[in-house]
């Protein structure tokens, strides 16, 4: 996949304020506030930023984490993980693999088969629904 290389200026432009915060200089939203934590709606939730699809509502599920949650995304390649020391510990970040979008984080905590908790931003996601 060619990623996707954007000045930041061009990305403000683009996106909302919370959009920008949260894809582009790495901030989160507070939990239980986002519009897809809890949603129950059937489709691919795609990137943001890019429109890269990036996890199905197949692989949703209610961790309770106030975020929405999946156990895995559409495919490996959609995904690309960094460690995150900031907050003082270590996480692992995951960002959108083509255009270097922050979504959330991934821990060992989900439910089978990954064991994977995907939790992930309202504000980097789109859901695309399925007809």
């Amino acid at each position: 996949m060619d990623k996707l290389d954007k000045p930041l200026d061009a990305w403000r432009e683009e996106l909302t304020e919370e959009q920008f915060h949260i894809c582009r200089l790495g901030g989160t939203e507070r939990a239980f506030t986002g519009k897809y934590h809890d949603s129950k709606t059937p489709g691919v939730y795609h990137c943001a930023c890019c429109k890269t699809a990036l996890f199905d509502s197949d692989a949703k599920y209610d961790s309770g984490s106030g975020w929405p949650s999946y156990f895995q995304p559409v495919n490996d390649q959609v995904i690309r993980s960094v460690d995150d020391f900031s907050h003082g510990m270590h996480r692992i970040e995951v960002k959108c693999a083509n255009c270097d979008a922050h979504l959330g984080h991934v821990f060992p905590d989900g439910p089978t088969p990954t064991g994977l908790r995907y939790c992930i931003n309202s504000a980097s996601l789109n859901l695309v629904e399925r007809t």
